[in-house]
């Protein structure tokens, strides 16, 4: 057994908050924490207004609780770890716990006999420091969209993640580089919703870790280099009922041309929620740089086939594989909290029985048919947000109180910054 634990969760910025403990702790445990931990941004600053949060009522404690079970092999030497549930004084779940969020959307769905399966593509770009101590793009001039091998990654980087991933037991379906050098694409596999999403924080930071150990920083940053393209999070989910098959599918056939009423009214939740939805999923500035028209980002209020330029995505396969791809959210998001809303959205539109809309037809550069695309910056984005209570209410209002007050001062904080000092702000924790 190793010698000692990690424990940790993810907070209301995505960051991983936690602490090492003794061998003794490597069982069923837990651990406390100041809850004002949801009153600190990224710069340090302790908002003391934070809702929920409690720093003026004494800071006081919310406790870590883990399964024994749940613990597995770390990527540091000699060490294990684990992800928990947040709980007030009370004993009562924390609502501003993220991982409580997606639990509460897991439960929803669960009651119409349904089980939400995930699969997540993270995209990153990896940076270096300069001989002026600034960040710079990872020096890979032979990168190409799909590109694999030295001239993609001439440090092998990503050999030495795949590597320890497959020793830790993540279970990757790909790495590959993306469009723009040097960015890279991270898949995992399908699994059930929570332990998909525990994989995905965990492997963010196992692989921000490792790349860190050899110079490089990794980040998940929307739109981390200015004149490249962004960087996402799809969310890729389906269903699995009581006889364990997809339900989503029709047949072996996916697409339009083959949806079901669920897949309906999943896709017409995504649609008529799209607004509010960007104020939770894409919650950074430079989220409202990323998501812009023509980008093939999630910007648009619309859905479709095998087509890139739409916001939900209709697989083309069916069967076991049929799913439908969100496409808006990117990785400065909390993924516990980016798959809970998602979930909760598409949620509401099956049980509303939300008309779906006609889908796009047009190719998503010259030509879109949706009219109405997310705010422009990410102030707008919170307040369309507020505006939506059905989603705010299903995703958790205190959850969305204290997320909405942190992310307005965020926008006050970071709206006069200049890239180089914007990338400054985030790029340590994203």
């Amino acid at each position: 057994m190793f010698d000692r634990l990690r424990a940790l969760f993810f907070d209301h910025l995505s960051i991983g908050r936690g602490k090492y403990l003794p061998k003794s702790k490597i069982g069923d445990g837990s651990s406390r924490f100041s809850r004002a931990t949801f009153a600190v941004h990224y710069d340090r600053d302790l908002l003391l207004d934070a809702p929920h949060a409690g720093a003026r009522d004494g800071a006081p404690d919310m406790e870590l609780r883990w399964n024994g079970a749940d613990i597995r092999s770390g990527w540091e030497p000699n060490t294990s770890v684990v992800l928990g549930d947040l709980y007030d004084n009370d004993g009562a779940p924390l609502p501003l716990c993220p991982r409580g969020a997606l639990k509460r959307a897991v439960a929803d769905w669960q009651a119409h006999g349904l089980t939400p399966k995930l699969g997540i593509e993270l995209e990153a770009y990896a940076l270096q420091g300069g001989e002026d101590g600034r960040l710079r793009p990872y020096d890979a001039p032979g990168g190409v969209v799909y590109g694999t091998g030295p001239f993609a990654d001439p440090m092998r980087i990503n050999d030495v993640i795949w590597n320890k991933a497959h020793e830790v037991g993540f279970k990757l379906d790909l790495i590959t580089a993306e469009y723009d050098s040097p960015q890279f694409e991270y898949t995992l596999s399908f699994d059930d919703a929570l332990a998909a999403v525990d994989d995905v924080v965990l492997f963010r930071q196992m692989a921000r870790e490792i790349a860190l150990d050899h110079g490089v920083v990794l980040t998940f940053l929307p739109k981390p280099i200015s004149m490249a393209g962004g960087s996402g999070m799809h969310i890729n989910f389906s269903f699995w009922d009581a006889a364990g098959q997809n339900a989503l599918a029709t047949g072996e056939k996916g697409g339009p041309e083959h949806l079901n009423d669920l897949s309906r009214g999943c896709l017409a939740g995504l649609v008529h929620h799209h607004k509010g939805l960007a104020g939770l999923i894409a919650p950074t500035t430079g989220s409202y740089n990323r998501l812009q028209p023509s980008s093939m980002s999630g910007y648009w209020q619309n859905w479709g086939g095998d087509h890139r330029g739409v916001t939900t995505r209709v697989s083309g396969e069916g069967g076991k594989k049929a799913r439908l791809e969100h496409r808006m959210a990117d990785a400065s998001a909390n993924p516990y909290t980016a798959a809970a809303a998602v979930l909760q959205a598409a949620r509401l539109g099956f049980e509303a029985k939300l008309s779906l809309p006609p889908m796009e037809t047009g190719d998503g550069f010259d030509k879109v048919d949706a009219k109405v695309g997310t705010a422009q910056n990410l102030r707008a984005a919170i307040r369309d947000l507020e505006a939506d209570r059905a989603l705010v209410d299903a995703v958790g209002r205190q959850l969305v109180e204290n997320h909405a007050f942190m992310k307005e001062r965020e926008f006050r904080k970071t709206r006069d910054m200049e890239h180089d000092a914007l990338l400054d702000f985030y790029v340590w924790f994203i």
